[in-house]
């Protein structure tokens, strides 16, 4: 009998893979680089991940073969996103049926049953949630064109200016200028600034200036700290907005918390997401998700099978993080 589900969710840095039977086993798993096609194209995407679902699962051989394909993932922002990837993946045929959505989506089904609000954070942020009523409310998450403010690439960047700013004496003295100016293993920041403009550092190194952000801020930095308020309120105000627009206000909705930064900012930080969240929503349960997102396209590959409540619940458990 072939597989269930071949279960996708790629996100800008990253792709995770799960094959999983009609009764909730992961039957194999992959991950690789990010693969979103509106940073690669669709074309590679899907070449990318048909590697990644062969690896996962070498029992497909050269191609792969489900009941159901679930792929959720970071750049499908507008509906010709979608309808792009879903033409491509159909054209494959891996699968008797299709779902392709946003990868905030998978992070949702994840850490409820569906319903609910989520807001991610890892290379950038995104915000979606879905109503009793089956109404969906998205933003486009095309960074600073859109509005956006708080990924963890941003975050660097912030944590990197506001340093540079203390040392040449623009701005305020901080505790991140020496510790900026030590994570890049040089020793000032004026050397980090030359690394980067003459690309002897990778730019991409910033995003990891992220958790260096959080621990200043929680050593007592006041400059941190602020950049962390700001962050804080950011998640906040995905989800305030899509709770008022989907009516949810009054009632007791979940909101689900994924993504690299929002999973490592420690509860503390989550305490103030939520203090932020109750004010809108009193009744609203505030949860960090305890599983990859990828098992959420995962169990949405199994709702759409009829699987029963034990097959979700078995996968649920064989995926929890410890």
């Amino acid at each position: 009998m072939k597989p269930a589900v071949i279960a996708i969710d790629g996100g800008n840095s990253k792709t995770e893979v799960l094959v999983v039977s009609e009764d909730g086993v992961v039957l194999g798993k992959s991950r690789g680089p990010g693969a979103s096609p509106q940073n690669i194209g669709v074309a590679a995407c899907v070449t990318a991940l048909e590697g990644l679902v062969l690896e996962a699962y070498p029992e497909f051989g050269t191609r792969p073969d489900a009941v159901h394909t679930s792929a959720y993932l970071a750049g499908l922002d507008f509906p010709r996103e979608e309808e792009a990837l879903h033409a491509a993946l159909s054209a494959r045929g891996w699968s008797d049926t299709l779902t392709v959505g946003n990868d905030t989506l998978a992070l949702l089904r994840a850490g409820s049953a569906g319903v609910g609000v989520a807001v991610v954070c890892g290379a950038g942020i995104n915000g979606a949630g879905v109503g009793p009523d089956g109404r969906v409310h998205r933003f486009p998450a095309l960074g600073k064109i859109s509005g956006d403010w708080g990924g963890g690439y941003r975050l660097g960047e912030e944590a990197l200016w506001w340093a540079v700013r203390a040392e040449d004496g623009r701005g305020p003295r901080t505790a991140l200028m020496p510790a900026v100016a030590a994570y890049f293993g040089k020793p000032t920041l004026l050397d980090v600034v030359q690394g980067l403009h003459f690309e002897e550092i990778d730019p991409a190194s910033i995003h990891g200036l992220c958790p260096l952000l959080f621990e200043v801020a929680a050593a007592g930095d006041e400059v941190a700290q602020d950049i962390v308020t700001r962050f804080v309120e950011e998640v906040s105000v995905f989800a305030a907005v899509i709770l008022r627009e989907l009516d949810l206000t009054g009632d007791a909705p979940e909101i689900v918390l994924g993504g690299g930064v929002l999973t490592g900012v420690g509860a503390p930080v989550i305490a103030e997401i939520e203090k932020r969240c109750l004010k809108v929503a009193p009744r609203a349960v505030v949860r960090v998700v305890d599983v990859n997102p990828v098992v959420g396209a995962a169990l949405f590959g199994l709702d759409t099978l009829g699987a029963p409540e034990a097959a979700k619940a078995a996968l649920k458990a064989a995926t929890q993080r410890v």
